[in-house]
C-alpha cells in the first residue's frame, strides 16, 4: 500500500486516537511549524513572485489598493487575507502529514507479526471473523461450535500377503 494512500485513509478515516494524537503533536509542534513555514517554505515562493510577502497578500473590500496588510488594517479596512490563508494552510497539511506518519509507525507497532507458518495454521471463526488455530472445535473468542471438516485421507488398498 502505498504511502500517499495511506495518508489519504488515515485523513478521512481517523480514529478518537489518532485524533487525539494529533491534537498533542499539533500543539507541541506549532511554533515549530509555523517558523518552518513562515520562515523557510514561503520566502522562496515569494522571491519568485516578484519579492512579495505571502502573507500580505489581501482583497480590499472597499475597493483601495494599500501596499501591506498591515497599513490596510491600520486603516481600518476589511479585506479577505487570502496570504494568511494560504500560510495557514501550508502549515496544517505540514502538521497532519508529520502526524500521519508517527501515527502510521504505531499502528506499525501495534500489528502481530506472524510468522509464515503460524498464518497458515489459522483460520477464520464463521461467526466473530476472528482468527483462530485451524483445529480448533469450539471459538476460543466466541464460544460458537464449529463444524468439524472431517478430512478423508485416503488409504492405500489393502496388500495381498504372498504366504
Amino acid at each position: 500500500m502505498g504511502l500517499f494512500h495511506e495518508f489519504r485513509q488515515f485523513a478521512v478515516k481517523g480514529s478518537a486516537i489518532d485524533i487525539g494524537v494529533g491534537m498533542v503533536l499539533g500543539a507541541a509542534f506549532s511554533n515549530f511549524m509555523d517558523s518552518l513555514v513562515k520562515d523557510l517554505l514561503l520566502p522562496p515562493i515569494g522571491l519568485l513572485y516578484s519579492k512579495m510577502n505571502v502573507e500580505n497578500l489581501h482583497i480590499s473590500l472597499t475597493g483601495e489598493t494599500y501596499p501591506s496588510l498591515a497599513e490596510a488594517k491600520e486603516a481600518g479596512v476589511a479585506t479577505i487575507n487570502y496570504g494568511l490563508f494560504l500560510t495557514t494552510s501550508v502549515r496544517f497539511l505540514i502538521i497532519l502529514f508529520a502526524v500521519f506518519l508517527v501515527v502510521r509507525q504505531i499502528n506499525r507497532w501495534k500489528k502481530p507479526h506472524l510468522h509464515p507458518l503460524e498464518a497458515m495454521s489459522k483460520k477464520e471463526c464463521p461467526y466473530c471473523c476472528l482468527p483462530i488455530p485451524s483445529q480448533a472445535v469450539i471459538c476460543p473468542n466466541c464460544s460458537s461450535a464449529l463444524k468439524q471438516q472431517k478430512e478423508i485421507r485416503k488409504q492405500p488398498p489393502p496388500r495381498l500377503r504372498v504366504k
